[in-house]
């Protein structure tokens, strides 16, 4: 049994950075992961600018921008017509410090949150441990987890559940995830090929088209790009390799070669439980909601959740508030899902995959030029993720990361 403060369940993003808050908080703290090391499938890999705040305060921004892409542009780019829409996020430069957005693998942030976690005494990770059940009484938590070497318990005062869409600290809760599920599969993959130099593209692309719609974003300065886009999900998932080739051969010049180097199809989803805590037990991240990725909403979400839950969990943890601080947290992330997150998904999601009906998609690019030629309403647009911050649960006020 041990005797840390928070367990926290999942080793992705969410999981790593609401346990370094934590840890630096002065919290004892364990992370627990079922998969036997961070994850590197395809999956999210940008990162808006309204997050970098939050990431800077956790200690990890210098190290994110080392290893990973800065940029400033985006496109629309009409597949049928050939038409582009460029803007840029360099007028946020008067409402922020961060004027651009982080371009990293989500394995790649993980790892760095890893590290810095690492530094911290009091802290540890335990991979390869899948949890199997939990039980609460009025003193704490006790997680039953099945490990190679045997089943195991761990004890706690409270846990984080951050382990994804398929969480297993929320069945054990015996929670809902309401919602519905696309008919829709994405297929994620990394290539290397340069989409700028061949096709024109800007470092963030969207590609709209209701047959090969896509968002195409540049990972790396080593010419890595991450081209993610839309399938009947009737068709069989192990067909999905063989199926890649003929998409590229759509979009790309003809007899272009590139190089696959990593996919990975995953079903999309509208859901969130019907609760984000129960005792003393709290859900974080996809564990609580997932949204489609369209416009990367969903880690987005997944980090405000962090940001200020770990700031609550922390005062709770040291008596510098009640617990009903983690109720408001799970009341206006809720909200902030449903009315702000999910729909915002939906419609980026309707405007690159499924444009087909040639007047609605006329309304929508005569919106779109706007962002070439009007800065204030280009500033609007740019200052949407900043919406899906909550405020300080404790001073009632906006977080740095809010306010970023």
């Amino acid at each position: 049994m041990s005797g840390d403060t928070v367990i926290v369940v999942g080793a992705g993003p969410v999981g790593l950075l609401t346990a370094l808050g934590l840890a630096r908080s002065g919290v004892r703290v364990t992370v627990v992961e079922s998969e036997p090391a961070i994850v590197d499938s395809p999956r999210a890999v940008v990162y808006h600018w309204s997050v970098l705040d939050g990431l800077e305060r956790l200690g990890i921004l210098a190290d994110v921008k080392r290893i990973g892409l800065t940029k400033q542009d985006y496109m629309y780019r009409i597949f049928a017509t050939g038409e582009s829409i460029c803007w840029s996020l360099a007028p946020l430069a008067d409402y922020t410090a961060h004027p651009y957005n982080v371009h990293l693998g989500q394995n790649r942030l993980a790892e760095v949150a890893l590290e810095h976690l690492r530094r911290i005494s009091r802290t540890s990770v335990l991979f390869g441990a899948r949890v199997t059940g939990l039980v609460q009484d009025r003193g704490g938590v006790t997680v039953q987890v099945s490990t190679t070497e045997g089943p195991r318990e761990l004890r706690a005062a409270w846990v984080v559940g951050a382990d994804g869409a398929r969480s297993a600290v929320r069945q054990a809760l015996g929670l809902g995830f309401e919602g519905m599920t696309w008919p829709e599969r994405f297929v994620a993959t990394n290539v290397v090929y340069d989409f700028a130099r061949h096709l024109g593209l800007a470092r963030a692309t969207m590609f709209v088209d209701p047959r090969f719609g896509a968002i195409i974003v540049k990972i790396d300065g080593a010419g890595l790009w991450r081209c993610t886009y839309c399938e009947d999900a009737s068709l069989p998932e192990e067909g999905v390799l063989e199926r890649i080739p003929a998409y590229f051969r759509a979009i790309l010049p003809h007899g272009a070669e590139y190089e696959l180097k990593q996919w990975s199809p995953y079903r999309m989803h509208q859901r969130a439980a019907q609760r984000f805590r129960v005792g003393r037990v709290v859900l974080a991240g996809d564990a609580a909601h997932v949204t489609n990725p369209t416009g990367g909403l969903g880690l987005t979400s997944g980090m405000f959740d962090c940001f200020v839950l770990y700031e609550a969990l922390a005062a709770v943890v040291h008596g510098e508030a009640g617990e009903e601080v983690l109720d408001r947290y799970c009341e206006e992330r809720r909200r902030v899902f449903w009315e702000l997150v999910s729909p915002q998904a939906c419609e980026n999601k309707r405007l690159i995959y499924h444009s087909h009906d040639p007047a609605r998609l006329e309304q929508d690019l005569a919106s779109l030029r706007r962002l070439a030629t009007d800065k204030d309403f280009l500033i609007e647009r740019a200052l949407f993720t900043r919406k899906l911050a909550t405020p300080s649960l404790l001073t009632g006020h906006a977080t740095r990361a809010a306010l970023a």
